[in-house]
């Protein structure tokens, strides 16, 4: 009684599931049986490559690079003080004065430098937002003249790969930086 109790069961289950199937089957969209077709291209390259993205990458270089002889400067004054504090001919009480500004001046570097990082990543930020969504604009118009579904980002070995593999014929960098290029003229 028991096994007979437990075949009806699957039974049910079966036909239950073969039913929701094929009603599935029945609600597919009419382009589901069609050859979608689908382009990969990679950002990075694109925002390296493009004459806007180059651009915009000088201008990032060129904030970092200030920055960066700001910190320096920084760096030989505290080295000046730090000769000054070792100074064998420096009374004890002006050393500990010394040793005070060293210390001081030691403490507003590290934060500098923190505000400096905080400001280029902010900078980077908002450069790889602005471009993505330009980038973004300029696959679609691609996309849309070759007849793509989806033009796919394949990502890098910094970030997730989101395609693995690709063929070479479906790679649409190159004709997306023109178009980027294209679009990025009068800005």
């Amino acid at each position: 009684m028991r096994t007979r109790h437990t075949t009806r069961g699957r039974g049910r289950l079966g036909g239950g599931a073969l039913a929701v199937v094929m009603t599935v089957g029945l609600w597919a969209p009419a382009w589901a049986s069609e050859k979608m077709i689908v382009g990969v291209m990679n950002q990075q390259t694109i925002i390296e490559k493009s004459k806007a993205g180059q651009k915009a990458l000088e201008e990032l270089k060129a904030y970092s690079s200030a920055r960066q002889k700001i910190i320096a400067s920084d760096e030989a004054e505290l080295r000046e003080l730090e000769k000054t504090v070792q100074d064998a001919n420096l009374k004890e009480e002006d050393r500990r004065e010394k040793e005070g500004q060293l210390r001081g001046r030691f403490e507003a570097y590290q934060r500098r430098i923190q505000d400096f990082n905080r400001e280029i990543q902010g900078k980077q930020r908002e450069m790889v937002e602005e471009y993505s969504k330009r980038i973004g604009e300029a696959a679609q118009a691609v996309a849309q003249r070759r007849g793509y579904v989806a033009v796919l980002d394949e990502g890098s070995e910094g970030n997730v790969r989101i395609v693995i593999y690709h063929h070479a014929s479906i790679d649409v960098t190159d004709e997306i930086i023109k178009e980027f290029d294209k679009r990025s003229q009068g800005q």
